[in-house]
């Protein structure tokens, strides 16, 4: 099998403590430890780039993994990603720098690599670590049309998978967890409002879904949907952040994972991994390492495009 978790860790856990990551990150890479990943993708990794990396490095000792962390950016949130040697050989990484140059656009950077399947050496796979703009939809807009442009590598036989806090909502279509009224007078915080909604030809607010529809509307798959409307696994699609913020509409489907529609057909499992160390919790897929290579030689079936009308 194959693992692939996407977690963000509130601001990597905190700032040192006593010289050395504090409690909340040793805590939380010890649960992680626990479900053996194979690809993590994490965000909020904060304090991961200073000193020589060091926390960058901690992680991957402790974790068994090759790390890799993205720019620093202007929303001081880099992100980054592991893979487990043995089972991905890395192809190439990217210069942070000369990536943040040439792509001011992103709030805080994507990590991505290209690898391949040990199994599979022939076949590059881009991996990729994104969390969007928590305050603007138009730039998760901008953000979400980058990431296909990395998505749009399949065409040349690349495989893709991907993942992140994705700082807005899924489309209503097979989901589970109902649609935000942002009339309920609950909802108080009123500049999430603004974050999160657009507004709507009759002037109302209306959710921003832009992002799982454009990557959905590409031909892309959600490992969630898919588990919960094919393999018969409803949890798949539960809440991963949110929980404990009523004012801002409850707990939410925040955190997504996207791969290629070859891909697709080798999941297994989609759970959600209960983390108390920060306010998301993680997002588990379990692939068969099998199905995977049979994926990536596309001896499979291309899974049509979900249906957003379903």
């Amino acid at each position: 099998m194959i693992t692939v978790i996407t977690f963000n860790l509130e601001r990597d856990g905190g700032p040192d403590e006593n010289g050395r990551p504090p409690a909340r990150w040793r805590a939380a890479h010890e649960l992680l430890k626990t479900h053996r990943p194979d690809v993590l993708l994490r965000q909020e990794m904060t304090y991961s780039r200073a000193r020589g990396k060091r926390r960058l490095h901690d992680a991957a000792e402790l974790l068994e993994m090759r790390g890799f962390v993205g720019g620093q950016g202007w929303g001081n949130s880099p992100t980054g990603l592991f893979v487990r040697p043995g089972v991905f050989d890395v192809r190439q990484e990217f210069d942070v720098q000369q990536e943040l140059e040439s792509a001011p656009l992103w709030r805080c950077p994507p990590t991505h690599i290209v690898a391949s399947l040990r199994e599979v050496p022939e076949v590059p796979i881009v991996i990729m670590s994104w969390h969007l703009a928590f305050n603007s939809p138009r730039r998760r807009e901008l953000e979400t049309d980058e990431i296909l442009a990395f998505a749009d590598q399949i065409n040349q036989g690349s495989a893709f998978l991907g993942g992140g806090d994705m700082n807005e909502y899924p489309h209503p279509s097979g989901e589970t967890v109902p649609p935000i009224d942002w009339t309920d007078d609950g909802i108080t915080d009123r500049m999430h409002m603004m974050h999160r909604t657009n507004r709507s030809p009759d002037g109302t607010r209306i959710s921003c879904t832009y992002a799982d529809e454009t990557l959905l509307g590409a031909g892309l798959h959600d490992p969630a949907r898919y588990a919960a409307h094919t393999l018969h696994q409803p949890d798949a699609l539960c809440a991963t952040a949110g929980q404990n913020k009523p004012s801002q509409g409850g707990p939410r489907r925040i955190d997504r994972h996207y791969v290629d529609p070859w891909l697709i057909n080798a999941v297994l499992e989609v759970s959600i991994i209960d983390t108390p160390d920060s306010d998301h919790d993680g997002l588990k897929v379990v692939y068969s390492r099998a199905g995977m290579a049979e994926a990536l030689r596309r001896n499979v079936a291309r899974r049509a495009a979900y249906d957003l009308a379903l």
